[in-house]
C-alpha cells in the first residue's frame, strides 16, 4: 500500500470521508477537516507510517490533493 492509499483509508476511516470520490482541488475545510481534525490525521499517518509530519505545513485551507501530496513526498524521502 502506497501512502496515498494509507491517506485515503486514514480519511474513510477516522473521518468519513472517501477521498476517492473527493475532486483533490476541495479545501479540507469543505470535507470537515478543521485544525484539530489535521492534528489528529497528522499522528495517525505518522504513526501508521512510521514518518514525522511535524515540519508539513497543513492547514484547513489546504485541498485534499495537496494533503496526499505533502504525505507522499515525506513518505518517499
Amino acid at each position: 500500500m502506497d501512502a496515498t492509499q494509507h491517506v485515503h483509508e486514514v480519511l474513510r476511516q477516522s473521518f468519513g470521508v472517501d477521498a476517492q470520490t473527493v475532486p483533490s482541488d476541495t479545501v479540507l475545510q469543505q470535507v470537515l477537516l478543521d485544525s484539530l481534525a489535521l492534528e489528529e490525521f497528522r499522528l495517525l499517518i505518522e504513526e501508521r507510517l512510521g514518518i514525522d509530519l511535524e515540519a508539513v505545513p497543513l492547514t484547513s485551507r489546504d485541498t485534499v490533493g495537496h494533503l496526499v501530496d505533502m504525505v507522499s513526498a515525506k513518505a518517499s524521502a
